[in-house]
């Protein structure tokens, strides 16, 4: 487990543009529930996270669509909550960071580790705008 004060800014970079912290395994169930769109971010400490993930999402937003809803779950802090939103990207293995787009409660769109790093954020959020634009 990361210390608090450790992971609080890199939890505030997505939280101060709107995305809900889901803390339990039954606000992730909560969140998943709901009607719409719901993009959900495996935040993590790593730099691709830092460098390539919250960048991208946060600048995916600059889109005409958008989900419905944006929430974040927090690897290695949220143990939990990590691991309800990671059941619900089944068949994907665990990764972190990822970034999962729900429809309805249905997984329709993924992107893993392997996706985010070394990757240009702008390329990231390019692919999550065209997802936004098919199914928001």
């Amino acid at each position: 487990m990361y210390p608090p004060e450790l992971v609080k800014p890199m939890i505030e970079e997505l939280t101060a543009v709107g995305f809900e912290e889901l803390k339990t395994a039954e606000a992730v169930r909560e969140a998943l529930k709901r009607a719409g769109t719901t993009l959900v971010v495996v935040n993590s400490v790593c730099g691709c996270a830092a460098r390539n993930a919250r960048p991208a999402v946060i600048y995916s937003l600059q889109n005409a669509k958008k989900p419905d809803h944006l929430t974040t779950v927090f690897a290695g802090v949220d143990r939990e909550a990590t691991e309800e939103a990671r059941n619900f990207m089944l068949p994907f293995p665990p990764s972190s960071p990822s970034i999962a787009l729900f429809k309805d409660g249905e997984l329709v769109h993924m992107l893993e580790r392997h996706h985010i790093e070394g990757r240009m954020a702008e390329a990231i959020a390019e692919n999550l705008q065209q997802a936004y634009n098919e199914f928001c």
